[in-house]
């Protein structure tokens, strides 16, 4: 599903029109990266928690030239399903 699919299943499960979805969708997105950037998390309870981590300095091998190459330290956004998302995946 891309963003265009879920902007059509959000009008269809919502009754509003595919506009106000892709507003609606927009706005959630732009609310959870907001979010993460200040440093808090997000949770909904069921579906999932939105949360950033640090991830360290690292040193990698670039597969062509074998050199070694510094990977800084950077946050990451991750993702943990709810368990009642959860279940309804494993069904």
């Amino acid at each position: 599903m891309n963003k265009s699919d879920l902007i059509k299943s959000i009008s269809d499960y919502s009754g509003l029109t595919q506009i106000e979805s892709a507003k609606a969708l927009d706005a959630f997105i732009a609310s959870v990266c907001n979010t993460l950037k200040s440093g808090h998390d997000i949770r909904l309870v069921g579906f999932g928690t939105f949360t950033t981590a640090n991830r360290a300095a690292t040193t990698a091998i670039n597969p062509r030239t074998r050199q070694a190459v510094k990977v800084p330290a950077r946050k990451v956004a991750k993702f943990k399903a709810g368990k009642t998302l959860q279940n309804i995946v494993n069904k």
